[in-house]
């Protein structure tokens, strides 16, 4: 679960702009990067396993603010949070009462979600415009790091809003993650991206 929650954050630094209606997916994609600096959602995320035989379902809300800064959290069916703080990335399972945390350069690298941190599109990715389905205009984002833990992102647009962000993982486990209730340019608290360990937590740090 926890390598579906780190697909999450990926996934997360690609979400939510907004853009012309008309604009080529690349230029929608390169338009968050440059533009969007804080924003809210709500999230259903499905994972289906390679063979598309077992589908799991989640959902929650998220809140970014670059650079550095966002908190991921699965609601339901338990949960789980993914929270970093401007140096560490944390991820906390309530149920387990189990936090651990790694530094926010190791823990991303290359890969989308250093995008929050003003990392380099063009150097770390191949971006490819897709042909419309489903309603949407759709970008593919490959890294050009071939070993890395996914193999591609897929981000699609419905008129000025994003919709949808598809990742294929190293081992072929397809995410589909839909937002709604979109916020951008909104203003966090001093503490909103800080977290502390509940009392009695197990704290595991690499």
């Amino acid at each position: 679960m926890k390598s579906a929650l780190f697909n999450s954050i990926v996934a997360f630094t690609l979400a939510f702009a907004g853009v012309a209606a008309h604009a080529d997916a690349v230029d929608t994609l390169r338009a968050f990067i440059r533009d969007v600096n804080t924003g809210r959602a709500q999230f259903t995320q499905t994972v289906t396993s390679p063979d598309g035989a077992k589908k799991k379902s989640s959902s929650g809300s998220f809140e970014f603010s670059r650079p550095n800064r966002f908190r991921f959290a699965y609601a339901k069916p338990f949960e789980q949070l993914i929270v970093a703080d401007g140096q560490k990335v944390w991820i906390y399972d309530a149920d387990l009462n189990q936090a651990s945390s790694r530094k926010f350069s190791s823990a991303l690298g290359a890969t989308p979600a250093a995008l929050l941190a003003g990392g380099s599109l063009d150097k770390d990715f191949d971006l490819v415009t897709q042909p419309p389905k489903d309603g949407l205009e759709w970008v593919q984002a490959s890294p050009k790091l071939k070993d890395g833990a996914f193999k591609s992102v897929r981000v699609g647009f419905r008129g000025k809003d994003l919709a949808a962000v598809e990742i294929v993982d190293a081992f072929d486990q397809r995410s589909l993650l839909q937002f709604s209730q979109f916020a951008s340019g909104v203003s966090f608290s001093a503490d909103a991206f800080r977290f502390t360990p509940p009392p009695g937590a197990d704290v595991i740090e690499q």
